[in-house]
């Protein structure tokens, strides 16, 4: 058995176990828009903003664009993957300079931790969208994100998302993106080779790379060269991890992939008790009543567990209102970025409930978290690196570390050229 270590969060866990990165080669670093306005809580927003830039002309387009190093209106781009233009048509791939059509019909996408936001997905407005990322995404992916390490902070270093992460954190240096999947339709899993052979010999079973997945969201824990994952060799830790990690990983996924949306058991639910106004100026909790008060908004009940609940030192849902509650801090008006509701949206209330269920089971599910990193994995036999390089796992294959080669079909390269097959 490994000995511990002890102290911070990254040392709750057996010496020399192995980092994510070992289990899930394949990384993507987290995408790179340029400029916020691309970017938004509401789809309408992103369109009213697309409508402004292409009616305005020579200088007054480069100054609402925001040119970049990375992009100005003449860059000429290749077409992000799978995505259409406006009215049914291949994203623009011509020099944004000319652009006159329609707004591309926004994507949802996940903005950092469980905020579900719109994307207008072209090319041409973000400095680094990670083409690689968007031609795996579809109906059978899922997505790891690594969390910011953030010293002493807790909560937990893996998120997972079936829709298109953006990969950004709300403190400390953004994590890594790691697919599941290596191609479209669940095809090649992002696993190392020889590591499911060599738990399904320890586990007298065969493990399937899902598994590995789940495990890592359940034990995964920040440390400051990634998420470590102490890999347990005993087969009831084992599979009462993967247990734990499946729940988690298919309460985050709120339905995806022909799964269910997980409720509060008992049937609680948290309702609306008075109807959020048009423009809420502040965020309030009552642990005692569990209110939760948006200007003279009220929605109850809410478990504390929601309301606690933290990424890297920072309140999901205090940070969730704060990017729908009024224009960000620094936003200039006249600005595309200021182009907003002109008051809250019903459904970003409906949207609300939705997200305090998800932090409230997830917060429900923590003390089985904590039991499995302190009792069980501190106790129980597990893998480490040196044990992974033994059994010839590590080091993963240099091609394992690289995107694979998906391309079954022409992309449109920059001014409608096709790129080669």
């Amino acid at each position: 058995m490994a000995s511990t270590r002890a102290g911070g969060d990254g040392d709750r866990v057996p010496a020399d176990a192995p980092l994510l990165s070992d289990l899930m080669p394949w990384s993507v670093a987290p995408l790179r828009l340029g400029r916020s306005w691309v970017l938004a809580p509401d789809a309408a927003s992103l369109t009213a903003r697309w409508d402004r830039l292409v009616r305005a002309e020579g200088a007054e387009r480069e100054a609402l664009f925001g040119p970049t190093r990375a992009r100005t209106p003449q860059s000429a781009v290749p077409a992000l993957p799978g995505q259409a233009g406006g009215a049914g048509q291949v994203a623009g791939t011509g020099r944004f300079v000319r652009e006159s059509g329609r707004c591309p019909e926004p994507l949802r996408v996940i903005h950092g931790p469980f905020d579900e936001q719109w994307l207008i997905p072209d090319h041409r407005l973000i400095d680094a969208a990670r083409p690689e990322l968007w031609r795996v995404a579809g109906a059978h992916q899922v997505f790891a994100v690594e969390q910011g390490y953030v010293p002493g902070a807790g909560g937990p270093a893996l998120l997972v998302s079936a829709l298109l992460p953006d990969g950004t954190s709300p403190a400390g240096r953004p994590g890594r993106i790691r697919p599941l999947y290596r191609r479209p339709g669940g095809l090649e899993p992002n696993v190392t080779p020889g590591l499911t052979a060599l738990l399904g010999a320890r586990h007298g079973r065969e493990v399937a790379p899902e598994e590995v997945l789940a495990w890592a969201v359940a034990a995964a824990v920040p440390s400051p060269r990634g998420p470590v994952v102490p890999l347990a060799a005993d087969p009831g830790v084992w599979s009462a991890g993967v247990e734990l990690g499946r729940l988690m990983t298919g309460i985050q996924l709120r339905g995806a992939h022909g799964g269910v949306r997980h409720r509060l058991p008992g049937g609680r639910r948290p309702y609306v008790r008075a109807t959020v106004p048009d423009r809420p100026e502040s965020l309030a909790y009552d642990p005692g009543e569990e209110v939760l008060s948006l200007g003279t908004g009220r929605v109850a009940p809410v478990p504390a567990g929601a309301w606690d609940f933290m990424i890297g030192g920072v309140r999901i849902l205090e940070l969730w209102f704060e990017r729908r509650a009024g224009l960000p801090e620094g936003t200039e008006p006249g600005t595309l970025a200021a182009i907003r509701p002109p008051g809250w949206r019903r459904e970003w209330t409906s949207e609300l409930l939705d997200l305090i269920t998800v932090l409230a089971l997830l917060a429900e599910l923590e003390p089985r978290r904590e039991q499995l990193l302190t009792d069980r994995l501190l106790t129980a036999p597990t893998l480490t690196r040196d044990d992974l390089h033994t059994a010839g796992v590590l080091p993963p294959p240099a091609a394992a570390r690289r995107p694979a080669s998906v391309l079954d079909h022409h992309e449109e390269g920059p001014e409608g050229q096709f790129a080669l097959i």
